[in-house]
């Protein structure tokens, strides 16, 4: 491509993109914009994040607070699609990346720039995440990917060109996980996850007590929801962000969350990590528990089918596409029902449910009870089995038959 001068880069002020700044300055003398996105991964990465941009070489650096944006326009929507990648793993990066890659080319646009940048690996699902969100905000711009183009091979490579340029950063060779945090998990990765067959060290985890650790007393949460959103917290109403911040701190003081995953990359490869998602995994039970009451049969097995292609459309970052904005308009309307509050026992790592209400319950204790009653006829059932049975019964006819001939 033609030599930028003007360079949106999607900033974090991790070890990759902090040294990706003189690297593209070095490289490409172009100016460069850094964008930061706050979605919640707390003050201890923000803190100073401008300031370490510009002395490392960014003319303008944009921090947007987009927590809100996050949690509402994204974060509820995989609640209410149900969305678990694999059936473990909560999606927190991938549910992140659009919307930190759509701000970024909001930005690039109005200030003028005449490329994008990013410091996903050329190995990572995020290069897909982030390079398919600029295809759908800012087509017409070319993407910079150093790790597809610089000679840094390693992590350690890394280090040590962050060292010789004067790039200050808080990985050592020792300390080495690449990890990714927001509102609603943290991700590791690296070091000695790389190796399926090592245990995480206890070093690993962040947001999450060791169920071992965990208090001996049990706590209880009630989450309430409308039409498959959460709005509310013990029985009082609460925004997306102030919901998921106490859920994490209850949820981390007792040891939920926390998962050991080999999944599937989509690029092809098999990947190790750990995740944390506290609040996450606390919410996604209730909702379950919610819709078990509020969903027919048929509507909530066809929706479990639905959330698996959801989830891996989140994953593999085809977020702007038609395609999820029909699945999101089913989930809408499938969830129109889904209103109630659900109560949860966290206790030691583990997740309970405790009571299920909601004024569009299908449950009919008249009809779910053993006692015989008007509203359901047991001796229906031998009809409606004969009926269910028959195709079987004349197989096993035929079956016999032909043996008979034999």
């Amino acid at each position: 491509m033609a030599k930028a001068k003007k360079v949106a880069l999607a900033y974090s002020g991790g070890l990759d993109t902090s040294i990706i700044i003189p690297w593209l300055k070095e490289n490409y003398g172009c100016e460069v914009v850094a964008v930061c996105g706050d979605i919640g991964q707390g003050g201890d990465e923000l803190e100073g994040l401008e300031a370490k941009a510009r002395k490392t070489g960014a003319s303008e650096v944009f921090v947007a607070d987009m927590r809100e944006e996050f949690v509402s326009e994204y974060l509820w929507k995989l609640v209410r699609a149900g969305g678990e990648y694999e059936y473990k793993y909560l999606l927190g990066t991938s549910i992140a990346r659009p919307l930190l890659a759509k701000k970024q080319a909001e930005v690039a646009l109005a200030t003028g720039c005449d490329a994008l940048a990013h410091g996903c690996t050329g190995k990572g699902n995020d290069q897909v995440r982030f390079e398919l969100t600029y295809k759908a905000t800012a087509p017409h711009l070319p993407v910079i990917a150093p790790w597809r183009e610089w000679n840094i091979v390693s992590r350690e490579d890394a280090i040590a060109y962050a060292a010789k340029h004067n790039v200050p950063i808080s990985q050592t060779t020792t300390k080495i996980y690449s990890r990714d945090r927001n509102i609603w998990h943290i991700s590791h990765e690296g070091g000695a996850l790389e190796d399926p067959a090592n245990a995480a060290p206890d070093d690993v985890w962040m947001l999450t007590r060791s169920p071992n650790e965990a208090p001996d007393k049990p706590a209880e949460v009630t989450i309430g929801f409308e039409r498959g959103i959460p709005v509310s917290l013990n029985g009082k109403a609460a925004t997306g962000v102030q919901l998921l911040t106490e859920l994490n701190r209850i949820g981390g003081e007792h040891g939920i969350g926390r998962i050991d995953l080999v999944e599937n990359r989509f690029v092809g490869m098999k990947s190790r990590g750990c995740y944390e998602t506290p609040g996450g995994t606390i919410i996604m039970a209730a909702h379950k528990e919610l819709e078990a009451l509020t969903l027919d049969r048929n509507l909530a097995h066809y929706k479990q089918k639905l959330a698996l292609d959801y989830a891996e459309l989140v994953y593999n970052g085809l977020w702007f596409t038609p395609l999820r904005e029909s699945l999101d308009a089913f989930f809408e309307h499938a969830s129109a029902n889904t209103t109630g509050e659900v109560a949860m026992r966290l206790y030691k790592g583990n997740l309970q449910p405790v009571s299920r209400k909601s004024a569009y319950s299908l449950y009919s204790l008249d009809i779910a009870s053993f006692t015989m009653g008007a509203e359901y006829d047991q001796r229906d059932a031998r009809g409606f089995i004969n009926l269910i049975g028959l195709p079987i019964q004349v197989q096993a006819s035929l079956k016999t038959a032909a043996k008979k001939a034999v």
